[in-house]
């Protein structure tokens, strides 16, 4: 019987043994698991901070190009106004001038 409970207490200790050796194998699994979710929302984090960066410049460049388009847009419009109105006023004033003529009213004295 001395040789029934030595190897019923070898088989326990050993039984114990293999409990441990897993249950570090999962803390050490867990511990891993944990250590590259925290690298993968690090990683997460930065490359959305990059994208908000990047839009944030992008949005800013097209602002600038836009603005820069308006004015030159607006320069554009006032150049032609400008030379429209002045092609108006030569035409009223050739017709003003044809008018005078064609009464006698521009003949030099």
């Amino acid at each position: 019987m001395s040789q029934q409970s030595f190897n019923a207490g070898q088989t326990r200790g050993h039984a114990q043994e293999k409990a441990e050796q897993w249950t570090e194998s999962a803390k050490q699994t867990a511990q891993s698991a944990c250590d590259k979710t925290a690298d993968v929302a690090l990683s997460a984090r930065d490359k959305t901070a990059n994208l908000t960066q990047s839009t944030q410049s992008k949005s800013a460049d097209a602002s600038h190009s836009t603005r820069e388009s308006a004015q030159h847009g607006q320069e554009q419009t006032a150049g032609f106004l400008g030379q429209t109105g002045e092609s108006v006023k030569n035409m009223a004033q050739g017709a003003f001038d044809g008018v005078k003529n064609s009464l006698g009213m521009n003949e030099k004295k």
